[in-house]
């Protein structure tokens, strides 16, 4: 099933909010599943990726072969209309797939009532493999309704795997909840990265909580955000050490204008041979760097819209 996006004004919007939340760039091709406005309007499997509707619940399930080698699933989501749109995504890894999984939602909000996406999202990771995860987020449209979204991320990583995650908001959603809950077996790897940005009366909070239960496990967790206007961000990174393990939490934000941002970072060692590192820094732009940006003939406003980008890289 394929649908074509080029044509009414709908279809335009779509496919701009598409160009957005999937970095990778979204086709009709290999495996994929477009859900628009609470429904699955087209998708298509691989020869080593299969996606199934679910029978008893909205969402799919995605059963990915070990023989996938170098391969990507898209599963964007885009909302152009008003209501909540509630979906549930189960990933099935085998023992040494390799896969790129490239998710996120977009909404196009022209009504003035709330529009919002919560995906609840679960990855079972086997041995040996090898997973990304691309969430990408935004919101655009002039209506006075909010844009909301809350995602939900469970994670189980297997013996010898890798798994990234990497997490990107920076424009127009009005209020986020994330939540992401991650287990890690023997030797298996966790690395994170979350870019988040809030502008005017925008709120966003981030937990994640992750548990080292296996053997030599570890996670590097490196969250950056900016803060603007007068949004709110929290952010509650916790990590559990229940094994011989290692892990690192960072967390850096710009503050600017009259937001509020508060940093969280927690670790809890329950075994001898945990080594856990938390750290943790909120400031305003540095006043050097503005300067030298003004030198080259920009304005105070280009100058923090450079280092803001750079910032978030």
């Amino acid at each position: 099933m394929s649908v074509d996006f080029e044509g009414s004004s709908k279809e335009s919007v779509t496919q701009q909010v598409l160009d957005i939340i999937d970095s990778y760039g979204f086709k009709q091709e290999g495996a994929y599943n477009l859900r628009l406005n609470g429904m699955a309007v087209c998708h298509g499997d691989s020869r080593h990726i299969q996606i199934i509707p679910k029978e008893d619940r909205q969402g799919i399930d995605i059963h990915i072969s070990g023989e996938a080698k170098d391969e990507q699933v898209h599963i964007p989501v885009v909302m152009t209309e008003e209501g909540v749109d509630i979906v549930y995504n189960d990933f099935y890894i085998e023992d040494g797939a390799d896969v790129t999984i490239i998710a996120g939602c977009g909404i196009h909000g022209e009504g003035c009532s709330e529009t919002r996406h919560d995906g609840i999202h679960a990855f079972h990771v086997g041995k040996h493999a090898n997973v990304k995860y691309i969430e990408n987020h935004y919101a655009q449209g002039n209506g006075s309704g909010k844009k909301t979204l809350n995602p939900v991320t469970k994670i189980y990583v297997g013996e010898d795997s890798v798994f990234t995650l990497e997490t990107t908001q920076i424009s127009g959603v009005d209020c986020t909840e994330r939540e992401n809950y991650i287990e890690l077996g023997d030797n298996a790897k966790l690395f994170v990265t979350e870019k988040l940005m809030t502008d005017e009366e925008q709120s966003a909070v981030s937990n994640m909580e992750i548990e080292l239960n296996g053997v030599n496990s570890s996670a590097r967790i490196v969250s950056r955000s900016v803060g603007k206007g007068r949004s709110k961000q929290v952010f509650h990174p916790k990590a559990i050490g229940n094994n011989q393990c290692h892990a690192h939490v960072q967390c850096d934000s710009i503050i600017m204008d009259q937001a509020e941002i508060s940093s969280i970072p927690e670790i809890n060692a329950r075994h001898v041979d945990a080594q856990i590192i938390h750290e943790a820094a909120i400031g305003r732009i540095n006043d050097e760097q503005l300067v030298k940006l003004r030198t080259f003939g920009m304005n105070e406003e280009e100058a923090e819209a450079v280092i803001i980008e750079n910032f978030l890289k």
